[in-house]
């Protein structure tokens, strides 16, 4: 006899959305979370999009821990001391079911959680899984940092984060390139709710999200501002070998964006409460290790499952999503009394046919677009410099011509047409 039908490990929303399905279905489940309790140890700079919960918890934005709803989405391409913003506000995101919403993810994780202990999960803190149990090339259970630590399940799901130790143990990763991972590092600036609305034109709940392309000192990556009820929370998302080539601190490169002029008077005044780093799976589909092998499923962050495709920069939801078919593949398995890796192949099939691997197939070269040198480096400047060109009035000189802005800027850059035709054309590809 096992100890429980299945050992979930991490009680992020990958981990918490494996539970629910597998408690809800009378099967029994250890829900394992390193930190003292769910959420304590996850830092998260961006948006929760949460409709991939309406089939789990109905009006769920009822009572999730929400600090405001994403009203304001804006993308700015930057240079040292220019900014040009694509800005797009809407009401029916303020309105239910809503679109986005900025939360702390201690409390959002606690009450996910919080429903999987409802639906009958045992959850179980301040405890590591450190490696796997195995009978032959089973999975059968984990090793814990507890003195007692082996517990033992038909079935494992894996949601233990980027990195994971537990997927690399089972030999499911067989690819981690460098330059598929970035570093995530935020400061949460404490304002007032008043001076928030007030600088960022909201009221209410009303939030606003800013990511930014140009602003990481040569660094692939990008930035990110948005929203809490009373604070702001600022930051950079660095890919590490880009990070390694250099002698920038990152905390150097967040003090960068907040003096940045674009940035500066919205946070002016602020006090910094907290600091935090993250590691981020960004390569997409295709660093993305095989999903599942005898007992052993993989979900969430763990799965590389974090959707970073320039205009779509998501993670919580694709957490969700992964996690709900991976502990229903796991109650199918159950059933019918086959938890090998080819009982556990509803897995594979429930993502391939719902957003999840959807979408990360749809868009598996955005990525590498998106970290290139010309979009990371030239691309924001020739932006921002063409329509510095065409608002800037010389008279008595005549206004210039657009396409002619456009082509001197392009040859100030070293881009050629062919070049920008050709990243045009993959863009075009990769959201098409």
């Amino acid at each position: 006899m096992r100890d429980f039908d299945c050992i979930v490990v991490g009680a992020g929303p990958a981990g918490a959305t494996a539970a629910i399905a597998l408690a809800r279905a009378g099967k029994s489940v250890a829900l394992l979370e390193r930190g003292p309790f769910p959420g304590s140890k996850n830092m998260y700079g961006g948006v929760i999009y949460g409709r991939v919960l309406d089939g789990i918890i109905p009006k769920w934005w009822e009572e999730a821990p929400i600090q405001r709803w994403v009203t304001r989405r804006a993308t700015m391409m930057m240079t040292g001391t220019q900014a040009l913003t694509i800005d797009y506000r809407t009401t029916s995101w303020g309105e239910a079911p809503y679109n986005g919403a900025t939360a702390y993810r201690p409390d959002f994780d606690s009450w996910l959680a919080g429903h999987a202990v409802d639906a009958g999960a045992e959850l179980i803190c301040s405890t590591t899984a450190t490696g796997l149990l195995r009978e032959g090339a089973r999975v059968v259970g984990v090793r814990t940092d507890r003195p007692d630590g082996e517990l033992t399940a038909e079935v494992v799901i894996a949601c233990d984060g980027v990195n994971s130790f537990l997927a690399k143990e089972a030999g499911l990763y067989t690819h981690t390139e460098p330059e598929h991972f970035t570093v995530g590092v935020k400061e949460t600036i404490a304002l007032d709710k008043h001076t928030i609305d007030q600088r960022f034109g909201l009221r209410d709940l009303e939030g606003a999200d800013y990511e930014m392309l140009g602003c990481t000192n040569g660094i692939p990556g990008g930035g990110f501002l948005y929203t809490n009820l009373d604070t702001v929370s600022v930051g950079v998302v660095l890919q590490l070998p880009g990070l390694g080539k250099q002698d920038k601190r990152p905390e150097e490169i967040i003090a960068g964006v907040k003096a940045h002029p674009a940035v500066a008077p919205l946070i002016e005044g602020g006090e910094v409460k907290e600091y935090s780093a993250h590691l981020i799976p960004e390569g997409g589909f295709h660093m993305m290790p095989e999903l599942s092998c005898d007992g052993m499923l993989v979900a969430g962050d763990a799965a590389a499952m974090c959707l970073a495709a320039g205009i779509w920069l998501e993670g919580v939801n694709f957490a969700i999503g992964s996690g709900l078919a991976a502990g229903q593949a796991a109650v199918e398995a159950l059933r019918r009394g086959d938890t090998s890796n080819d009982g556990l192949a509803s897995y594979r099939h429930r993502l391939e046919t719902n957003f999840v691997l959807q979408d990360h197939r749809k868009l598996q070269g955005v990525p590498d677009l998106i970290m290139s040198d010309r979009v990371q480096g030239l691309y924001p400047q020739i932006a921002c410099n063409v329509a510095e060109r065409v608002f800037t009035v010389e008279n008595p000189r005549p206004k210039p011509g657009f396409n002619a802005i456009v082509k001197s800027e392009l040859k100030s850059a070293g881009v050629k047409l062919r070049d920008l035709a050709k990243d045009g054309l993959a863009g075009l590809k990769g959201y098409g």
